[in-house]
């Protein structure tokens, strides 16, 4: 077993499906949902995020050791897992914060079951279309060079982008599973659904927009167009970091998301 699988050997059942899961920390319930990769339990932010909320993070069936059923591929399928694992869990409100692919979700959870969520947490998200049918708004990863993609995905992709010599087998296989189910669930429409822009204004809760000043996959100005479709919403930058600011700049994510779910 690796140092990867110990760390993520817990599981949550939720109906017939079982979900790997990070669990970790103690206090306010978080219900964490990841992006474009399920998330390394050895990062930075879930220790740190851990002293000051209880987190509970599953990897999305085809991702990470999750079992994906035959029939399950679409966003809607997902949206719907999440309100059951909602349920499943023993709170009557969670807060929910969701990353890049992850903020879709939570996005369209948030629209559909907001009398379960406490506050809401959007970190550089995709799942809404902003500019005319021939303006990209989300960076295609399927249809770019991989070195694209790391450049315009970190503030700093020499010192975080990943290093692939340096992963074991089992790693190697998860993000390809996690690469190949990305696009099973996001090809078409790209990353996003025609009709959640109008059905924003149904968020109730306090949300907070968070973005990476650096990003290159979806950029801040996205962000604060998304911000604005969300009532009250409140919409912020972290410096020196990209589309993955928990990883980049772990400390100041973690400051911002804690200081608001602890207002």
């Amino acid at each position: 077993m690796t140092d990867m699988e110990a760390a993520a050997e817990e599981h949550l059942s939720v109906g017939d499906m079982e979900l790997e899961v990070i669990h970790r920390g103690t206090g306010r319930p978080v219900l964490l949902l990841h992006g474009l990769q399920n998330i390394d339990p050895r990062a930075r932010f879930l220790d740190l995020l851990g002293r000051r909320a209880e987190i509970i993070a599953p990897s999305h069936p085809g991702f990470g050791h999750s079992a994906r059923p035959a029939d399950f591929d679409t966003v809607y399928d997902l949206v719907h897992l999440y309100l059951d694992v909602l349920d499943t869990l023993p709170y009557e409100k969670v807060n929910l914060v969701g990353l890049s692919f992850g903020g879709w979700l939570a996005a369209e959870i948030a629209v559909k079951y907001g009398h379960r969520i406490d506050r809401l947490v959007l970190v550089d998200a995709f799942g809404l279309k902003i500019s005319d049918r021939e303006t990209p708004d989300i960076l295609d990863v399927f249809n770019t060079s991989p070195q694209e993609v790391q450049r315009r995905s970190w503030h700093d992709p020499g010192k975080w982008g990943p290093d692939f010599n340096a992963m074991s087998d089992d790693e190697l296989v998860v993000r390809a599973r996690n690469w190949d189910t990305l696009c099973l669930y996001g090809w078409h429409p790209y990353m996003h659904n025609p009709q959640l822009k109008r059905w924003l204004r149904r968020i109730a809760r306090p949300t907070l927009v968070l973005w990476g000043a650096s990003d290159g996959i979806v950029k801040p100005s996205y962000g604060q167009a998304y911000s604005a479709l969300i009532p009250g919403s409140r919409f912020e930058l972290i410096a020196e970091a990209g589309h993955h600011p928990e990883i980049e700049q772990p400390e100041a994510f973690v400051d911002r998301v804690a200081a608001f779910l602890e207002q």
